[in-house]
């Protein structure tokens, strides 16, 4: 309580700073991974309060200082994105993320397969793998 949560978000003017920064190398390609909420890990749903707007309007801040014909001038990435809203990801999307981090998904997803697969062969695992079957047998 107490806190201002504002500053744990980036302000377009922050963004622009960067975007201008980066510009000045030659023939510069680059995303940014602001802050709008995003956070690494899986948490409960509700507890991370995502506001992918902070893109969009960073995109409108943005596009007005470069005197921009592009509407989207920067390019986004959305980390900590695991577990996130579909809603929140269309919108993230929406105002310019290019590339989503959802390395916790990730791991969940190859470990699942994994646990399942050791569950179904669990007695055959319990031995040397590959061995014969038969008098070979070791």
């Amino acid at each position: 309580e107490g806190v201002d949560n504002a500053s744990m978000y980036s302000q377009p003017d922050e963004i622009w700073q960067v975007v201008k920064a980066f510009n000045e190398v030659p023939n510069s390609m680059f995303t940014i991974a602001a802050a709008f909420g995003n956070c690494h890990g899986v948490y409960k749903v509700g507890n991370v309060k995502l506001a992918p707007e902070i893109l969009g309007n960073a995109q409108k801040y943005i596009k007005e200082k470069m005197n921009s014909k592009e509407d989207k001038p920067v390019n986004f990435v959305f980390h900590g994105g695991s577990g996130s809203e579909k809603k929140a990801i269309e919108e993230a999307l929406g105002n310019g993320v290019i590339k989503m981090n959802i390395d916790t998904d990730i791991q969940w997803a190859a470990w699942d397969g994994v646990r399942k697969f050791e569950a179904e062969k669990h007695d055959y695992l319990q031995s040397q793998i590959g061995n014969p079957e038969g008098e070979d047998k070791p």
